[in-house]
């Protein structure tokens, strides 16, 4: 199998701009640029971490590529077990619906993407029913299945939600997200509603399960030190655009763009009496609204010279593997991270 066979996934210049409306008529006078010509190949089985600070549209590129919003433009390229590809942005809601047996999202907050006026049974065998695969007797013994694969107790499936604690809640959503048997798994932020103490048990359930399904994950966080975990590649968003892309550890040792070195400096070390000095940024986040001219990230950016404002640095391969979008990725030499030394 060649690696061009082996990509499950391939998005290229993925957009999404929301229209701003004013006045009465809803005169439309710009656009929100939430996702701003995203660019990547997921192989099959692979977990790539997106990453990235709150409003940088990484949920809403997960939420694209399952067509849970339309597009403004790109393509979505998505190969089926049979070999056939298929453009995810080209197609219609009706030609979708098939599809969905095989992608499939784990959302981040699990009280408020379960009905609460739904059983765990009933919450877990519909994706079942909708999709005409099992019910009556064969769904609920599907649904014990679940619920065991999930390490939860069968016995409870005839509670509702709110019987159950947060990390609970997410293992419903998960044994609900893995009902259909899918190939492609977006799972938007699926720990950060939960405890820290109960973060690395949802966490390691879901790499287990991972590795036992050979799922394909696209893990959406903004934890570095929890996407290390679980990614063998990590990219990296801000403001609507990809700017680095690597297998994790060359992500973490040695980053090529200056925001992936400010959010590795942001990121806690394990040992309280490793020396610990964080880089504090000058600036807003700039509004996807309004972003500046030339690199997004060029009124922050220490590094930063004229050429910046001036010109977009496209993402390319600075090395074997390792993308980044800086015009001076080659000269600079950035502080990374030892790969598993995060808190």
């Amino acid at each position: 199998m060649t690696d061009k066979d082996n990509i499950i996934l391939d998005v290229k210049d993925l957009k999404l701009h929301f229209p701003i409306y004013e006045g009465v008529f809803k005169r439309v006078v710009g656009h929100v640029k939430a996702v701003d010509g995203v660019s990547f190949q997921l192989r099959d089985g692979e977990v790539l971490g997106l990453v990235g600070e709150s409003g940088c549209g990484k949920t809403t590129v997960g939420r694209t590529i399952l067509r849970l919003y339309d597009p403004t433009s790109g393509e979505i390229w998505y190969q089926k077990p049979t070999g056939e590809r298929v453009n995810l942005a080209d197609i219609n809601q009706r030609q979708m619906k098939p599809l969905r047996r095989e992608l499939r999202m784990i959302f981040q907050d699990p009280f408020s993407s379960l009905n609460p006026r739904l059983t765990v049974k009933d919450l877990i065998s519909e994706p079942l029913e909708i999709h005409g695969i099992a019910k009556g007797k064969e769904a609920e013994r599907r649904v014990a299945e679940l619920m065991s694969a999930v390490g939860l107790n069968p016995s409870l499936m005839r509670r509702y939600p709110h019987e159950f604690s947060g990390g609970q809640r997410q293992r419903i959503g998960l044994a609900r997200t893995l009902s259909l048997n899918p190939r492609l798994v977006v799972a938007d932020e699926p720990v950060s509603a939960l405890d820290v103490s109960v973060q690395a048990q949802v966490l390691n359930l879901l790499q287990e399960l991972q590795q036992r399904l050979g799922l394909t994950l696209i893990f959406i966080a903004h934890d570095l030190s929890v996407v290390e975990h679980i990614s063998d590649r990590i990219a990296v968003m801000y403001v609507g655009k990809i700017v680095e892309m690597a297998d994790t550890s060359a992500l973490l040792e040695k980053p090529l763009h200056p925001y992936t070195e400010v959010l590795l400096s942001a990121v806690p070390p394990a040992d309280p009496d490793v020396k610990h000095e964080r880089i504090q940024l000058q600036g807003e986040v700039p509004s996807p609204a309004n972003p500046p001219s030339g690199c997004i990230f060029h009124p922050r950016c220490k590094y930063a010279q004229a050429v910046c404002s001036q010109q977009v640095p496209p993402l390319t391969e600075v090395q074997s593997g390792h993308f980044a979008a800086c015009h001076f990725a080659k000269e600079l030499h950035l502080k990374g991270i030892q790969a598993g030394a995060t808190a």
